[in-house]
């Protein structure tokens, strides 16, 4: 763990952040600490950002406001996904705890991830508050706040469900976990397990914008009896902002980015949730056959990515192959770039149809592909889908990256002063403040 700040540097209010311990999950708590602490109102607040020993092996060198420090707790291991989920939720709260108790000044709130529900637990017995931080998006949270519609959805042999109150009529296959495996049934149960306690936590922040989902925020807006704040994408778009032109580390233009129209595309290799080798063959096969420029960027679960966002705003990305994570979703969204969607496991499928069916900016790779089956979707086919996505010269594609811009400005304005993502960022520091001190 750092050092404390001398009592010279100390702020007389002390929140402490606890991301989930993954990249998808830590990068968006640090860009809102960092928008958090650009607020005049929280002069007087040091943050103190928790991770794990490994985690701060990959970030501890990352810049940060000077009012922030990193501490950290011991890692969890575990063989998979399930094994290291269950973990994060039997043993990192007494580990938070401990650290707790060592923190100087004594820590006045927690804002931690919704899926680390026992640190509302933890903030009950210290009796300090507690925000819940969403990194999903507020479509996803919905369909999981309502999980009693889910029961035995796999069993379901229509085609679409509309019955989710207020949420557009959506495909079985688009709901999360909903394969019927064992794996599937395990992690959605140890999900839901923090659903529990979202009324008994202080705020709820939600990483997004109230444009992009208006219903399911309004709906949950009033079903909840916390305070809930749509905080803006919580992605370094204010770096961009800084210095709008991609360029490498060195400063110096990048040759490929000056093709025209480029499909973009991005694998994760070494993710929880990847897509099989034959798979990433088949697509790779695609790509190289389809005759189109595509810019692929591969990337391990430990690498940077801060530079994604930069790149999709580039003016040769015409395009956007993308598995739906919410990062990455938003990054999209406020680049203004079209998708093709591959959504994999969890909020990614409720992401993809957002983009395809509720924004109509992008397509769908494979209309009936589901998580877990051992169907390819083969190169014909994707060399197909790609040509005609990248035809920029076809009516349909003018179309979809005409509402793509649109959607762009609209999230554009959100995060402007007067927007609504500000506007909620600043009545949320003001709420917090009034209550810490």
């Amino acid at each position: 763990m750092e050092a404390a700040p001398s009592s010279s540097t100390c702020a007389c209010s002390h929140l402490v952040t606890m991301p989930y311990p993954a990249r998808g999950y830590i990068n968006p708590m640090m860009n809102f600490c960092k928008m958090l602490l650009s607020n005049d109102n929280t002069r007087l607040i040091l943050v103190t950002f928790v991770v794990t020993e490994e985690w701060l092996g990959f970030i501890g060198s990352d810049p940060k406001p000077d009012i922030m420090r990193f501490a950290t707790i011991p890692n969890v291991v575990a063989s998979d996904h399930p094994g290291f989920l269950e973990a994060v939720m039997a043993k990192m709260e007494a580990s938070f705890e401990e650290l707790l108790n060592r923190l100087q000044p004594p820590p006045t709130a927690i804002v931690s991830d919704t899926f680390l529900y026992w640190a509302v637990v933890v903030g009950s017995r210290r009796n300090i508050p507690v925000a819940l931080f969403s990194t999903m998006s507020a479509s996803i949270f919905f369909v999981l706040h309502h999980h009693h519609l889910l029961v035995n959805l796999s069993e379901n042999g229509g085609e679409r469900v509309d019955y989710i109150p207020e949420i557009s009529s959506m495909r079985v296959v688009d709901f999360p976990l909903n394969d019927g495996s064992c794996r599937s049934k395990q992690l959605l149960k140890t999900c839901l397990k923090g659903f529990a306690w979202v009324s008994k936590a202080q705020y709820l922040l939600f990483t997004s914008i109230y444009e992009l989902e208006p219903h399911a925020i309004d709906v949950l807006k009033a079903e909840l009896s916390l305070p809930i704040y749509t905080i803006g994408p919580a992605i370094p778009y204010f770096s961009l902002q800084n210095n709008p032109t991609f360029s490498t580390t060195n400063g110096t233009s990048d040759s490929y980015m000056e093709w025209l129209q480029v499909l973009f595309f991005t694998s994760h290799k070494g993710s929880h949730f990847s897509v099989s080798r034959a798979q990433m063959d088949e697509i790779a096969f695609a790509l190289r056959e389809s005759g189109i420029q595509f810019l692929w960027v591969g990337r391990s679960e430990a690498s940077r990515c801060d530079q994604q966002l930069r790149v999709l705003s580039h003016p040769s990305i015409g395009g956007f192959w993308s598995h739906c994570g919410w990062n990455s979703t938003k990054e999209g969204v406020l680049a203004g770039v079209s998708f093709l969607t591959f959504p994999i496991i969890m909020d990614q499928q409720i992401d993809s149809k957002m983009i395809v069916e509720d924004w109509k900016v992008g397509w769908r790779v494979k209309e009936d592909v589901k998580v877990n089956t051992t169907t390819l979707v083969k190169k014909d086919e994707i060399a197909m889908l790609v040509q005609k996505f990248m035809d920029l010269d076809s009516n349909l594609a003018r179309e979809i990256r005409e509402r793509s811009e649109t959607l762009r400005q609209i999230c554009s304005r959100a995060i402007t002063n007067g927007g609504s993502a500000v506007t909620d960022l600043n009545a949320f520091v003001k709420d917090l403040v009034q209550t810490i001190h």
